[in-house]
């Protein structure tokens, strides 16, 4: 795979995830990274994971639980601008019409060089990084990326709406089974974990979740050949044109 473009030619980043906390677990090092450098970081969800909780939890409250918790998991990267579409169910995501449709209208109101995106790829070594809805999310994100974003005649009405067409350079793609791009998050990996500890829905009863992301993040960076010691998150990187 290419190597990405330098931070230094990069403004703008959005990141699109299918449910609360997959940003987190995906890329929250690499987007702390990104704000550190000055990049501005918009985070766009396309869930609220009504469906993720435990047995005892209460799904009438899940959704606004779980945004709130995205919201305050963003603040220790440095993401101000946290996004959440309507209409879509957890479980139930789908790369349709309309999802491309709302996902470029993000794009063309953000203006991202860069989009990290879950990977539309199946691992069948860790198939809990292919969730159905994070392939239907990453593949809809692709498609919204190219052609459509840039193309005047795909929803012209954005147009009318003063959301012009806009080029993304490039895509990294999380949880990708041919990922070769490593970001060492050694030193920001703490807020990570307390990213991720925000999510309590999700995490609350882990007691190993440091441990566990520490590990992960550690096999990830001699995977892809950092010095000893050293954590990482991985990604492909897919030029754009």
């Amino acid at each position: 795979m290419p190597e990405p473009k330098s931070d230094d030619e990069i403004e703008r980043v959005l990141i699109v995830v299918a449910h609360p906390d997959d940003a987190d677990f995906g890329c929250a090092g690499t987007s702390a990274k990104f704000s550190d450098a000055g990049i501005d970081v918009t985070l766009l969800v396309v869930t609220r994971g009504e469906q993720g909780g435990l047995p005892t939890a209460d799904p009438s409250q899940l959704p606004t639980l779980r945004e709130a918790e995205q919201r305050a998991a963003s603040a220790h990267l440095g993401i101000t601008d946290v996004r959440f579409l309507d209409g879509y169910r957890d479980g139930w995501v789908e790369p349709t019409f309309d999802l491309q449709r709302d996902v470029v209208r993000v794009i063309r109101d953000v203006r991202p060089q860069r989009v990290l995106a879950q990977s539309p790829k199946r691992s069948y070594e860790r198939i809990h990084g292919s969730h159905p809805d994070h392939l239907a999310a990453g593949e809809a994100v692709v498609r919204a990326c190219y052609p459509a974003a840039e193309n005047p005649f795909a929803w012209p009405e954005m147009i009318e709406e003063g959301l012009d067409p806009w080029h993304v350079g490039e895509i990294w793609l999380m949880a990708d089974p041919d990922a070769t791009h490593a970001v060492d998050t050694t030193d920001v990996f703490p807020r990570k974990v307390a990213a991720l500890m925000e999510h309590s829905s999700q995490t609350g009863h882990r007691e190993d979740l440091e441990k566990f992301l520490r590990e992960w993040a550690g096999r990830t960076a001699t995977r892809l050949g950092l010095a000893e010691g050293r954590l990482a998150e991985a990604f492909a990187v897919v030029p754009v044109n």
